[in-house]
């Protein structure tokens, strides 16, 4: 199940109203935003419906990373298989399993970059 997805983009705020306009008449609105200095890396806004953001952007350049998938697990146990077997497959390191509590207390991820550059990245929002 894909728990969220993004693009990155060259000028964050411009982008921000254009994806704020534009999907304001399909229901999504921006509802989390956050920091380089929060992150420890970029700008990033997520849209989507009340509580959770399904579509994010980073700011940064994008040809740097073509393409941004999460996705959901059960537990934190699968983020871990997940991390581990796409390193086994030829996947690079892009955060280790672990809370990223800046998001949310409960947001267990691991991040990987497949053959290609893509961040994919296995969830788990429960404390387990």
């Amino acid at each position: 199940m894909i728990d969220h997805t993004g693009v990155v983009v060259s000028d964050f705020e411009r982008s921000k109203s254009f994806y704020a306009a534009a999907l304001e008449p399909v229901g999504l609105s921006l509802i989390a935003e956050y920091s380089a200095s929060t992150t420890g890396s970029t700008d990033i806004a997520g849209f989507g419906q009340p509580p959770a953001a399904e579509f994010w952007l980073t700011h940064g350049n994008p040809g740097s990373v073509r393409v941004h998938v999460a996705f959901r697990v059960h537990n934190h146990a699968a983020v871990e298989v997940f991390y581990n077997a796409a390193l086994a497959a030829g996947g690079r390191d892009n955060g280790a399993p672990g809370f990223r509590t800046h998001y949310h207390p409960n947001y267990y991820v691991a991040f990987v970059l497949d053959p290609d550059g893509h961040n994919i990245e296995a969830v788990c929002h429960y404390p387990e």
